[in-house]
């Protein structure tokens, strides 16, 4: 006997980026297996991540929460997880078995955030690799994957002996056989799932990769089918910080990328590879999924926590409010009468927030009033998105909405605009242009009023107040009864 409610898979990579999909029109990447399962519902093209590193943006997808009610603006390991209500909790109270295999990036490490179980792999995380971390905590033990990769190739194997780092920009191809990459186990324990679910109950199983995040070691393959071909370039603005570059990037992990040519070009190739081989692996969990019947009655969603910026505008890796960073792939998937109208793309402004209502809409499942996210479902729309990072003398906040975007600097009160209707890559910071003086007056107002009454004090109520102290975690990050 099977369910009559319709399954749900959350497919989710980390650090890919939102124009990083063969059919949102890449010249370059190739991805056959998501392209067909977009194909099969709904493209969302101005999808963001409004506080764009891994732990702030999952925090927002768990919860539902704008980051800052969730409280975390920027990027903190070791800070509790207390939110109360969370999406796999409220899918669960539906009635369905809920199931994560991959990345969770929470603290601690085996805090499930309502799942019933998880079967966890992180990437390499640095301060749980730390040899004062307790048992209990350290990855090694904590993490599935690694665990299960000693079993297999003996006490000592670990990923990292490619010396590669797992936010640095240089890249080469897997070390062991295919079938042992972090991306692959994701894939064989999520079909492990299907295998022994309960038929009779509907379940929650959200497959959750580490790539294409650094390292880039993609197997061997993968690395062929882009290593001849001719990339194209990073975007180039009038705005960059070429000095900055020349200076910073001989550094492995340079917050702008390498400077030599050649490394930016090995770095594209590695993270590219990694795309395709999850593209791949998910054609095998496609397979898996119409071998035990389930395609008819499944609803598949697709996004990222976060995008990188690949060299664009002399950056590299995420936290920044740049599109590289922030603009991150989304599309729901399925049976027409599940998901409504085929082969469609939307230009709704949608966030990573509107996930978790939108998984419960899908199911008929109450959505808690609470939720700042809204259900992809229904006709809902935003003027705007606040987005935010706190990274030190470069922390930011932003204003984006489907056609330009505002960047205030913080803690040096520097400013940017952008008309991404007409210059989507940014390249020109229109910020002095006096066509769009009224504007960025109105964006920057918008953004007073987002900030108003803010523990940081980055606004009186009518103007951006510089030199405030940011801060990553809100005090209500640090409650012990989150909502």
């Amino acid at each position: 006997m099977k369910s009559e409610k319709p399954n749900i898979i959350l497919i989710m990579t980390d650090e890919m980026r939102g124009d990083c999909l063969g059919i949102a029109g890449h010249p370059d990447v190739k991805t056959p297996y998501l392209d067909s399962l977009a194909s099969h519902g709904t493209l969302f093209t101005n999808a963001y991540s409004a506080c764009p590193t891994c732990v702030p943006a999952r925090a927002v997808l768990h919860t539902g929460l704008s980051q800052e009610h969730t409280g975390k603006v920027g990027y903190q390991d070791r800070v509790d997880w207390n939110y109360g209500c969370t999406m796999a909790g409220e899918i669960a109270k539906a009635g369905y078995y809920t199931h994560c295999v991959g990345k969770m990036h929470v603290h601690p490490l085996r805090n499930y955030m309502g799942f019933h179980n998880v079967r966890l792999h992180d990437g390499y995380l640095h301060e749980y690799r730390w040899t004062n971390v307790p048992y209990s905590e350290s990855q090694v033990i904590a993490d599935d994957y690694y665990w299960w990769l000693k079993q297999e190739k003996g006490i000592d194997a670990d990923p990292t002996e490619t010396g590669l780092d797992c936010n640095g920009w240089t890249a080469r191809p897997w070390q062991y056989e295919e079938k042992y990459h972090p991306t692959n186990w994701a894939v064989t324990e999520s079909i492990d799932f299907l295998r022994r679910r309960d038929p009779r109950q509907p379940f929650f199983l959200m497959t959750s990769f580490v790539r294409p995040h650094a390292p880039f070691d993609a197997p061997q393959v993968y690395f062929d089918l882009y290593k001849d071909k001719d990339l194209s370039p990073a975007a180039v603005g009038d705005w960059d910080d070429r000095e900055r570059l020349n200076r910073e990037g001989y550094y492995y992990s340079s917050q702008t990328g390498p400077r030599d040519e050649e490394l930016l070009r090995q770095q594209r190739v590695g993270y590219y590879a990694c795309i395709t081989h999850i593209d791949h692996q998910i054609g095998r969990l496609i397979g898996a999924l119409i071998e035990n019947q389930l395609m008819d009655n499944t609803i598949i969603m697709f996004t990222s926590d976060h995008g990188d910026m690949m060299g664009d505008h002399a950056h590299c890796m995420k936290a920044r409010p740049y599109q590289g960073s922030i603009h991150i792939p989304m599309f729901i998937s399925g049976p027409e009468r599940l998901v409504g109208k085929w082969r469609s793309k939307s230009d709704r402004l949608v966030e990573l927030r509107d996930v978790m209502p939108t998984l419960l809409d899908a199911i008929h499942a109450p959505i808690p009033a609470h939720l700042d996210g809204a259900s992809l479902l229904q006709n809902n729309d935003r003027e705007f998105l606040h987005g935010e990072h706190t990274l030190g003398e470069e922390s930011t906040q932003f204003i984006v909405t489907k056609t330009d975007k505002y960047i205030w600097y913080s803690q040096t009160g520097k400013e940017l605009y952008f008309d991404l209707a007409k210059d989507p890559k940014e390249t020109h910071n229109a910020i002095s242009d006096a066509q769009y003086a009224q504007r960025i007056c109105q964006l920057r107002s918008v953004l007073i009023q987002q900030l108003a009454g803010r523990e940081e004090g980055y606004t009186d109520g009518e103007k951006l107040i510089v030199g405030r102290t940011p801060v990553t975690c809100l005090s209500n990050a640090l409650d012990k009864n989150c909502p």
